[in-house]
């Protein structure tokens, strides 16, 4: 049976960078924004709120995510796979905020969101008027999703995210990394947003298609959100939203710990289809060892016996090491083999 994430209140940087991050867990964030002047007219009414986003309009065309009210909101496949049960497309923020207007409490209402739309280049001067505290370290991501009762499959991002409930009311479920396959990924090369995301339907899970989801379900933690309220999820945690009034506003930040020179593990996937995916069983199991000592150092750091300088590129990792790195991967790229 699912269970919330620890609640905590009155965070400050210390509080969380102390205590709640290295936890490595979900963490609701009672209240976080509750100060916030969106939040505040995300209390009074949609009305209000909508009122409030079209003062910090840019007049850019957003991305646009739209489908029939018969989806129930949930984003997802096609029933072949090969595609989406949505459309997308490019349009005016303004009217895609006058759409949802028109659209409460209208059952037969088109399922829309704007989805990771970018704070600063859509609504300038948002994240001045609602700065989030200190609570972030480094190169932040500001991204903000507007839409009615929709339901995103659960899925996870390579960094660390903050989530802000300004209007409507969001409910997350939320799963650790190694339930992967306790997910039931869908294809990983037609993605509806580019994260893989689950084919389970969290709100009604079809167990007899997805036996394994029962187990997975076990260690679920759920989290309710308001406006004001946030949730802390850390980087590769699986987590299902769900938009639950007819009009919802949520504010993201994602961040990395690790400077800009690092790349996305997601690439080194790629890579690892091409060397060692295929490969016959035996060899698979001989690299992981490998892996296992040189990368993710399972059983403590590796090549302590030798001298920092000697270790080379598979010493801790700087700027000048990424470059080289990067020019000898993109040597061996270059060339065809055969």
């Amino acid at each position: 049976m699912a269970v919330e994430p620890q609640e905590w209140h009155d965070v400050d940087a210390t509080l969380f960078e102390q205590t709640i991050r290295p936890r490595g867990r979900p963490a609701i964030l009672r209240n976080l924004v509750q100060t916030w002047p969106a939040t505040r007219a995300g209390r009074e009414s949609p009305s209000a709120l909508i009122r409030y986003l079209k003062s910090f309009d840019g007049g850019h065309p957003a991305p646009l995510f739209e489908a029939p009210a018969d989806i129930n909101g949930r984003f997802f496949y096609n029933a072949t796979l090969s595609g989406f049960n949505f459309e997308t497309r490019r349009a005016l923020l303004n009217d895609v905020l006058d759409r949802l207007h028109a659209g409460l409490g209208v059952e037969s209402a088109p399922a829309l969101y704007a989805g990771s739309v970018s704070l600063p280049i859509y609504f300038p001067g948002f994240s001045q008027a609602n700065p989030l505290q200190p609570l972030i370290k480094g190169s932040v991501i500001e991204s903000i999703w507007i839409g009615n009762r929709t339901c995103i499959a659960p899925h996870f991002d390579n960094t660390e995210n903050i989530a802000c409930v300004v209007g409507g009311r969001r409910r997350f479920t939320l799963f650790p990394p190694d339930q992967i396959a306790n997910l039931y990924p869908g294809p990983l090369d037609l993605t509806p947003a580019g994260q893989p995301i689950s084919l389970v339907d969290v709100r009604k899970p079809d167990l007899d298609r997805f036996p394994r989801f029962a187990a997975a379900s076990s260690v679920a933690e759920v989290a309710e959100l308001g406006p004001g309220d946030a949730v802390y999820i850390p980087a590769l945690w699986w987590h299902n939203v769900e938009a639950l009034e007819d009009f919802n506003v949520l504010v993201n930040y994602w961040w990395r710990d690790v400077p800009d020179y690092f790349d996305s593990p997601s690439t080194s996937l790629l890579h690892c289809l091409l060397t060692i995916k295929s490969l016959p069983p035996e060899q698979r199991g001989g690299w992981k060892a490998v892996f296992d000592y040189l990368i993710f150092q399972s059983e403590g750091a590796a090549l302590e016996h030798l001298p920092p300088k000697a270790r080379g590129l598979f010493g801790e990792l700087t700027q000048d090491r990424a470059e080289r790195i990067r020019s000898l991967l993109l040597k061996s790229l270059s060339r065809r083999p055969g």
